[in-house]
């Protein structure tokens, strides 16, 4: 995303417009990201407000060794370990989000993809956080798993190895909801 990278640069020189533009872009998929971690959409908006302040007040150096989105992300990660080690007692249950942009589709195919994306949201809820997180990068952000390793501070092959283990316990656990795959 050169695109975050010149908005950065852009508020870096005082112009807070280029800050707007990084947030509006980020907000959500961010606020998703982090809830991966906490299991609790409220809280999440809190760490991605707290992840956006960090950046806002303490303008830290961006050196493009990495993309914007994975350099984002790994401070949102930061912030959201600090949370869970600091509040490890606290379990809130998770509230059903759903932010997505349904296409024009007649009512029936509308409500079948719903269903579908809630019971798959269920599943990955139901996975441990390590599961959410990587497939939640890798499928909903469509992040390589080089980006992954180093958001989540592992090596590729880690990476690779989780994720295997995330879809698999995934496929585990919808096969056991009765959930039925259809083969491509």
């Amino acid at each position: 995303m050169e695109n975050a990278t010149t908005n950065y640069r852009t508020f870096l020189n005082g112009d807070d417009q280029g800050f707007t533009q990084i947030v509006e872009e980020y907000k959500n998929c961010l606020t998703l990201y982090i809830n991966s971690y906490v299991s609790n959409i409220f809280i999440a908006e809190d760490l991605m407000e707290e992840t956006f302040f960090k950046i806002l007040i303490k303008k830290p150096k961006f050196n493009e060794k990495s993309s914007f989105k994975t350099w984002l992300y790994a401070i949102a990660r930061n912030i959201a370990l600090d949370y869970l080690r600091k509040n490890s007692n606290v379990t809130v249950p998770i509230e059903n989000y759903e932010n997505s942009l349904v296409e024009e589709l007649t009512v029936e195919q509308q409500y079948l993809i719903k269903e579908q994306k809630i019971e798959l949201y269920n599943a990955i809820k139901n996975l441990s956080s390590e599961y959410r997180q990587v497939l939640f990068l890798v499928y909903f952000e469509n992040l390589s798993n080089a980006q992954v390793a180093s958001i989540m501070k592992k090596s590729n092959r880690q990476i690779e190895n989780l994720l295997y283990r995330a879809k698999n316990a995934l496929k585990k656990h919808l096969e056991k909801e009765g959930f039925v795959y259809e083969e491509y």
